[in-house]
C-alpha cells in the first residue's frame, strides 16, 4: 500500500527521508514537478528547449532533496526553488542559442517583477515594451526599423554590460525579482540591485 505523506510538512518528510524512508524522494519529486514546469516556462525566453529545461529542473529538485539542511537553509520550498532555478540557468548559460531579447518577446525592465517598479523624472513609467513600441498594424518599413533598433540594442548589451550585469539581465527578463536573482547567482541583494540600476541607466541612454 502506497504511503500517504500529504499530512506532513516538507521539513518533516526530509527528516524521515534521512532516517531511511526512501519513498519520500519520489513523493517530493512528484509534488514539485509543477514548480519545475513553471520555472522552465519562465526560463524559456533565454533560449533553451523546454524539455531540456524541465529535465535540468528535475535534476535541481533532486539536488535540493539530497542537500537540504533544516538547520542551515530556509524552508524547503525556498531552497528547492533556488536549486531548480540555478540548475536551469547554468544549463542555459552553457547553450550558445541564448538571446537576450527575442524579437517577438519584448519584456519591460521597469515593470517586471513588481519590486523594482520605477518611474522616470516626469512620473511616466518607462519600459522596453513602450520604448520599442508594438508591432501591430505597422508597415514593413516600420517593422524593419524596429528590428534594426532591437539588433542595435543587443549589440549595445554585448558591448556595454559587464558579465555580471548580463547575468542579472538574463534572469530579470524571466520575471525574477532582484532578491531571487541574488540567490540564484550567489550574490548579495545590494550588489544585484545596483547592477539593475546600472543596466536601466545604460539602456535608457541607448534608447
Amino acid at each position: 500500500m502506497k504511503q500517504d505523506y500529504s499530512d506532513y510538512s516538507d521539513e518533516e518528510l526530509i527528516v524521515r527521508l534521512r532516517d531511511g524512508e526512501e519513498a519520500i524522494t519520489d513523493y517530493i519529486m512528484d509534488k514539485y514537478k509543477n514548480l519545475v514546469k513553471s520555472k522552465a516556462k519562465s526560463m524559456y525566453i533565454l533560449g533553451a528547449d523546454s524539455e531540456d529545461l524541465i529535465q535540468e529542473g528535475m535534476i535541481g529538485l533532486f539536488k535540493a532533496v539530497r542537500d537540504y539542511d533544516i538547520g542551515r537553509d530556509a524552508s524547503f520550498f525556498t531552497f528547492a526553488e533556488l536549486c531548480v532555478s540555478r540548475q536551469m540557468y547554468t544549463a542555459v548559460q552553457a547553450s550558445n542559442r541564448k538571446k537576450h531579447f527575442p524579437l517577438n518577446t519584448y519584456v519591460s525592465l521597469y515593470t517586471a517583477g513588481g519590486e523594482e517598479r520605477q518611474e522616470d523624472s516626469e512620473g511616466e513609467e518607462m519600459s522596453l515594451l513602450n520604448a520599442l513600441h508594438d508591432e501591430k498594424e505597422k508597415s514593413p518599413e516600420e517593422l524593419l526599423i524596429d528590428r534594426e533598433n532591437l539588433e542595435g540594442l543587443e549589440r549595445m548589451i554585448e558591448k556595454e554590460l559587464s558579465g555580471f550585469e548580463k547575468q542579472v539581465l538574463d534572469l530579470y527578463i524571466t520575471g525574477m525579482s532582484y532578491s531571487q536573482i541574488a540567490r540564484v547567482l550567489g550574490r548579495d541583494e545590494k550588489s544585484t540591485d545596483n547592477a539593475l540600476q546600472r543596466i536601466k541607466n545604460k539602456l535608457k541612454k541607448a534608447l
